[in-house]
C-alpha cells in the first residue's frame, strides 16, 4: 500500500468509524446475535486481496450486527470503556508512527512523553510526591497487579526469590470485593491458592474490615508465614466500595508489607477537588493503580501505574541479553520502561492519552466526571422516591446499584428485559446473597434522556 493509497482508503476509514459514532443509537446496545452467526458469514481468506471497501463491507455486514456498543450512551453496564475520537486519532498516530518503546534508545520521545503525562497527572491527581519518577502505563490494571506482586516479593524476599523461587509461605491479602485480576496475579506469581487469603468486609459498606485484616496478618506471622502485599481497592467492580486506605496502610507499613491500591475505576476522580477525600491515604501506597481507558476518555488499553520504589520494581523484573545492550541505558540517564513490565514489547500508548489531554484539558476532563456522577444523583433520587425499588448498597461516583424489593426473580427479569429490548444494557452483582442491578454512567455520551429513559423502562418493569 503506498502513502497516496493509504491518504484514500484512510479518508473512508475516518468517514466509516465517524459514521458508526453518529449512527451507533440506531443499534442495540447488546449484540443480539446467537453463537455462531458472526463465523457463519465470514468469508474465507482470499489468495489475492479484495480491497478496504470489501472490508468495509463485511464490517457493516456481518462485524457491527455482531458487535456490543461500549461506546453507547445507554451502556451501563461493567464500567465504562471510553474511547474518546481523540483518542482514536491518537492511537492511529501511534500505529502509524510505528515505534518500538521498549528502550529509551529504541524511540527517546515514547518514554520522556511518558514521563512528563505521569507526573504531570500525579500533581493533577493529589497523588503523592515521591510518585513522581514512578509512573508508567500498563496495558490493564491485571498488569498492574502484577507487577506490583513480583516487586513485593522482590522486596520481601531480600532480592532472593528471583533466584531461588517462592517458599509457599508468602501470603498476600484482599477482600471479597477485591477485583479477580489479584487472585489471577498471585496464581502467575506461582504462588499457589493457599497465598490469597480473603480479608472480611464491613457489613453495609462491604470495605474491606482494617481489623479483620490486622488480626489476619498477626495470626498469620504468628504461624510463621510470610505476609508480602495488601491490595486495597477505591472503587469496588461490584459496588464501588472503597476500602480504608489510611488504617490499612498504617497496618501494613508496621509489618513491612507493600500496600498496593487498586482504583482502576474510581482513580479518575481524583482529578476532581471535591472527590479526594475518596483516596485519603493514597500517600502511603507503595504502588497504586488507575485505568484510563474506563473514565479517563482514553481508548483501550491504557492503564497509569505508579509506585514509589521504581529501583524495586526494576530490579525484580529486568533482565538484559547482550542485544539489549546500550550506551544509553549503560549511562544511567534514562529510563527503560522495558523493566517496569511484563512483556519486553512495548506500544507508544501515551500518545493516546496525550491526544485525550491536549483535546480536553484538565478541566474539560473534570467536567466529564462531574456530568456523570449527577446524573447518578439524578437516578439515585428517583429510586429513593419509588418505594417498588431501594438501593442495595451506596452510590458510589457514579455507579448505582438497585435491586426491586419484590425480591431476586423479579430483579433478574427487569434485567433480562431491559438487556434483551436492545434499548439499554446494565449487568449485575450480588450484595448480601440477593441479585442486584449495576447502572454505571460513564459512556462519554451518555445525557441525562439515556438515564431517564432507563429508568423509565425498568419501572415499567417493575411488579
Amino acid at each position: 500500500m503506498t502513502p497516496e493509497e493509504f491518504r484514500r482508503l484512510g479518508h473512508l476509514v475516518v468517514d466509516w468509524v465517524a459514521d458508526y459514532r453518529e449512527r451507533i443509537e440506531e443499534f442495540p446496545v447488546l449484540s443480539q446475535v446467537e453463537p455462531g452467526r458472526v463465523r457463519s458469514q465470514l468469508p474465507a481468506l482470499a489468495e489475492r486481496g479484495d480491497g478496504f471497501e470489501a472490508l468495509l463491507a463485511d464490517l457493516d455486514r456481518t462485524v457491527v450486527p455482531g458487535l456490543t456498543h461500549w461506546q453507547h450512551p445507554s451502556f451501563f453496564g461493567y464500567f465504562p470503556a471510553n474511547s474518546s475520537l481523540p483518542s482514536v486519532l491518537g492511537d492511529l498516530l501511534s500505529t502509524g508512527l510505528g515505534v518500538q518503546g521498549m528502550l529509551w534508545a529504541t524511540s527517546p520521545a515514547a518514554t520522556e512523553l511518558e514521563q512528563h503525562l505521569l507526573d504531570q497527572l500525579a500533581d493533577a491527581m493529589g497523588l503523592p510526591a515521591e510518585f513522581r519518577g514512578g509512573g508508567v502505563v500498563q496495558d490493564t490494571a491485571s498488569s498492574a497487579a502484577l507487577v506490583a506482586l513480583l516487586a513485593a516479593l522482590h522486596r520481601t524476599s531480600g532480592g532472593k526469590w528471583r533466584e531461588s523461587g517462592v517458599d509457599g509461605d508468602e501470603r498476600v491479602y484482599v477482600s471479597s470485593q477485591t477485583h479477580s485480576s489479584l487472585a489471577k496475579a498471585v496464581r502467575m506469581a506461582g504462588l499457589g491458592e493457599e497465598a490469597l487469603r480473603s480479608v472480611d468486609v464491613v457489613p453495609g459498606t462491604l470495605a474491606m474490615s482494617a481489623d479483620a485484616l490486622a488480626e489476619r496478618i498477626t495470626a498469620d506471622l504468628a504461624a510463621g508465614l510470610r505476609p508480602v502485599l495488601v491490595c486495597a481497592t477505591i472503587g469496588t467492580t461490584g459496588t464501588g466500595a472503597v476500602d480504608p486506605v489510611r488504617r490499612i496502610a498504617e497496618i501494613c507499613a508496621a509489618h513491612g508489607i507493600w500496600l498496593h491500591v487498586d482504583a482502576a475505576w474510581a482513580g479518575s476522580a481524583a482529578l476532581c477537588p471535591e472527590w479526594r477525600p475518596l483516596f485519603d491515604g493514597v500517600e502511603l501506597a507503595d504502588s497504586y493503580g488507575s485505568n484510563a481507558h474506563k473514565w479517563l476518555l482514553t481508548a483501550f488499553d491504557c492503564c497509569l501505574f505508579w509506585t514509589r520504589h521504581a529501583d524495586v520494581l526494576v530490579d525484580a523484573l529486568s533482565i538484559l541479553p547482550e542485544y539489549l545492550r546500550n550506551a544509553a541505558s549503560e549511562s544511567n540517564a534514562v529510563v527503560d520502561y522495558r523493566d517496569w513490565q511484563i512483556p519486553l514489547g512495548r506500544r507508544f500508548r501515551a500518545l493516546k492519552l496525550w491526544s485525550v489531554l491536549r483535546w480536553y484539558g484538565l478541566e474539560g476532563v473534570r467536567e466529564h466526571l462531574r456530568g456523570h456522577v449527577a446524573l447518578a444523583e439524578l437516578l439515585e433520587g428517583w429510586i429513593a422516591a419509588d418505594d417498588r425499588f431501594e438501593l442495595a448498597a451506596p452510590r458510589s461516583l457514579s455507579l448505582v446499584c438497585l435491586r426491586l424489593r419484590a425480591g431476586d426473580e423479579a430483579t433478574r427479569a427487569a434485567m433480562d428485559a431491559v438487556n434483551a429490548s436492545g434499548r439499554a444494557f446494565v449487568t449485575h452483582t450480588v450484595v448480601d446473597g440477593r441479585l442486584v442491578i449495576r447502572v454505571a454512567i460513564g459512556a462519554e455520551g451518555t445525557r441525562e434522556e439515556h438515564v431517564r429513559a432507563l429508568w423509565e423502562q425498568l419501572r415499567s418493569l417493575a411488579s
